[in-house]
């Protein structure tokens, strides 16, 4: 059973190991300590943590402004996919930013990401794209996509 509960700065390190397990580094998605310390003392910032037996399985970070709110972030580790985690932590961030106002839900993911088939089952659709917005440890670089979805 997967269970869903906030997140705080003190999960920081869990969410790292998370990141470090579900990205490549090879397409530079993954954040820092810093930037998710930082981001997550802003208003209207929450972290949402996937728990499976009492283990982080994967997590989302979401902020909302006015009536907006994008998903900066969201991962399952590897040896928790396909167990519906993901599924859980998206649903709960278009809950919880329809409960706190947004009417428009984004989130920016790198094209080809497979990722982006759960974020269409979930009702989002592409409006755009950034050339060249990633960069890989190796230099390339890599398309991201933007997705929207209405939540009214």
């Amino acid at each position: 059973m997967i269970e869903l509960t906030r997140g705080s700065p003190g999960d920081i390190a869990a969410v790292e190991q998370v990141m470090a397990d579900a990205f490549d580094a090879r397409f530079g998605e993954a954040w820092t300590r810093a930037q998710c310390l930082g981001i997550l003392g802003m208003p209207g910032v929450w972290l949402t943590l996937a728990k499976i037996d009492g283990e982080i399985a994967g997590f989302a970070l979401t902020r909302a402004i006015v009536d907006e709110a994008e998903l900066l972030l969201i991962a399952t580790s590897p040896r928790f996919r396909r167990k519906g985690v993901g599924a859980a932590l998206l649903r709960s961030v278009i809950a919880d930013a329809r409960a706190r106002g947004a009417v428009r839900l984004h989130l920016e993911v790198r094209a080809g990401n497979p990722a982006t088939h759960l974020y269409s089952s979930h009702g989002f659709a592409k409006v755009g794209e950034r050339r060249a917005y990633y960069r890989g440890r190796g230099g390339e670089a890599f398309d991201a996509h933007s997705y929207a979805v209405a939540l009214t």
